[in-house]
């Protein structure tokens, strides 16, 4: 389930905001400058995971097809493991 933009952005800036104030980040840049910058990097990882989902929900799809035997979770997880692997996307 993807997280909606109100959400990403309420996220991305309670973390700038909380690193901010502990003293674990001095800024450089304009807090809204660092905001963005997670709000991006937040909504790629998200888009990434759903495409990841998307292609294993495809190749799920088709080997169930072939032999509905197969144990559907199973199958599910150990494909989108090794597409997100492929990637270099870690889950």
């Amino acid at each position: 389930m993807a997280m909606r933009e109100t959400q990403i952005d309420s996220l991305a800036s309670f973390l700038v905001h909380g690193l901010i104030a502990k003293g674990i980040i001095k800024p450089k840049a304009d807090e809204k400058d660092l905001i963005a910058c997670v709000v991006e990097l937040m909504s790629s990882n998200f888009e990434t995971e759903a495409a990841i989902d998307t292609e294993t929900d495809n190749m799920v799809e088709e080997l169930i097809r072939k032999d509905p035997r197969l144990d559907h979770e199973r199958l599910r997880s150990m494909i989108r493991q090794k597409i997100a692997e492929k990637k270099g996307f870690t889950l």
